[in-house]
């Protein structure tokens, strides 16, 4: 009772395939593989947005550095 069996999962596909046919159940597979392929999109772009974002802090970071170390000669050397 705890597992199905392959002709219990037939039995399920075929009801399915009676209720809401061949084309309509193609439909909705395009749609969930387009409704993925714009998800997959989305994250791509929001790791590129966010490696931006890191590569722009270690840049600011090392200009900052590099100013304070300017700024600590010119005081040596004052």
């Amino acid at each position: 009772m705890g597992s199905f069996s392959i002709w219990h999962w037939i039995v399920v596909l075929v009801v399915v395939l009676a209720v809401f046919g061949t084309a309509k159940l193609r439909n909705i597979g395009g749609d969930l593989g387009t409704a993925l392929k714009g998800f997959k999109d989305a994250m791509k772009e929001d790791e590129k947005k966010e490696e931006q974002k890191v590569e722009t802090v270690e840049h600011k970071a090392e200009s900052s550095e590099a100013e304070t170390v300017a700024k600590e000669s010119k005081k040596d050397n004052a």
